[in-house]
């Protein structure tokens, strides 16, 4: 039997996430349009951005801060192109994002001396076999996995190299060890749920010596030009966007900055993630036919909540019919308007992933549950398998 009632927000996907609860137009109204993002008023606002980015996340003082082109993607290669080459690099993956400046390091920058340090969807990798006499290149939290570094206790305070941490869908949602990190990125459209396309750069003061004494050996587009002269180009931290930005999601970015001081701040919202997570962790402990993809509890994201399937009756099915099964679950749950976009990452182990980012409401999450139950019961009571 069909639960009785639906999520009142059913957007769980793992971004665009969804806004921030009341959210509407009217909160744009502010917005600086049709004016020029140079003019006092655009540079106001850009700059406000960057302040309220460093008050809600608690970025140190001498951390640099800019508003940078092509989303969390621009922000972590700009950092790429920028500084590596002095040394050699370690890079971590363990899921797809992982993989993916992985591939930038190894075969656009073509770096001679670059290392790989993977594992499996499911696991980390022995964070014991990281060399920081090397730059270390990682994300926080993987988002196509569900696992999640849980402490950055693993970074010497000493190091020689320079850690790059892509905190996308983790910025906002778990506590981030900043003198731990040198590089940090993430992007408006994640645990805020905010606009796309816009990434935002934080530089600490390693990275920035790193800049003003290093010159790459390969040509850097406009958009990621840090420097000039040999020093750091201070324009972009302190609102003067390389390139144009878009005031109208600029606007929203500072709705979600002030929503979240609104709601305590970043405890508050660690607080609402926490909080979410926890109603699909009782889920899972009652449910036979579903388990985290994460292995160990401790490294569970509590954002990207990546699940597989996990009953006797899906897991003797071949792939094709295991994807096909997948994809029938999602579009009925779609279908029925109960949730939107909970399809595992297409690179990841067949499986379900929901959002559980700080603007999803718990009541939402536990109103869910029942439907995922019931789709996965109805699927299961009507597929026929191709062979």
């Amino acid at each position: 039997m069909q639960p009785n009632r639906k999520p009142a927000m059913p957007n769980f996907s793992s971004g665009p996430c969804a806004k921030r609860p009341g959210w509407s137009p009217a909160a744009l109204a502010n917005a600086s349009l049709g004016r020029s993002h140079r003019s006092a008023e655009g540079k106001a606002r850009l700059l406000k951005a960057i302040e309220e980015t460093r008050e809600v996340l608690g970025v140190p003082d001498d951390y640099r801060i800019a508003i940078v082109p092509a989303s969390d993607t621009g922000a972590v290669e700009m950092a790429l192109w920028s500084l590596l080459g002095a040394r050699g690099v370690d890079v971590m993956a363990w899921e797809s994002f992982g993989a993916g400046w992985a591939t930038d390091i190894n075969k656009q920058l073509k770096l001679d001396d670059a290392r790989l340090l993977d594992a499996d969807y499911g696991l980390l990798p022995d964070l014991a076999q990281v060399n920081f006499e090397r730059d270390v290149v990682f994300c926080w939290n993987g988002t196509t996995s569900g696992v999640r570094l849980p402490h950055g206790d693993w970074i010497p305070d000493d190091r020689a190299g320079l850690t790059i941490c892509d905190a996308t869908s983790a910025a906002f949602a778990m506590e981030l060890p900043w003198r731990k990190l040198d590089v940090v990125t993430f992007s408006w459209q994640k645990v805020l749920g905010g606009e796309a396309a816009h990434g935002m750069l934080i530089l600490g003061p390693r990275a920035v010596a790193r800049l003003e004494s290093h010159t790459p050996a390969w040509p850097l587009p406009k958009i990621f030009r840090l420097t000039k002269g040999g020093k750091l180009t201070e324009g972009p931290f302190k609102g003067e966007t390389i390139n144009t930005p878009s005031m109208l999601c600029v606007e929203d970015y500072l709705d979600t900055l002030n929503w979240a001081k609104s709601v305590g701040g970043l405890q508050g919202l660690i607080e609402r993630v926490n909080g979410n997570a926890a109603v699909l962790s009782d889920w899972v402990a009652k449910t036979n036919w579903v388990d985290y993809v994460a292995r160990d509890e401790t490294n569970r994201s509590t954002t990207s909540v990546c699940l597989s399937i996990v009953d006797a009756w899906f897991t003797a099915l071949s792939q094709a019919d295991g994807n096909a099964v997948a994809k029938q679950l999602v579009a009925l749950l779609e279908a029925e308007g109960a949730a939107l976009d909970i399809g595992g990452h297409r690179d990841a182990p067949t499986g379900l992933r929901i959002w559980c980012g700080a603007t999803v409401e718990r009541t939402d999450l536990e109103d869910l549950t029942p439907w995922l139950d019931w789709a996965y019961g109805e699927v299961k009571a009507n597929f026929s398998p191709a062979n």
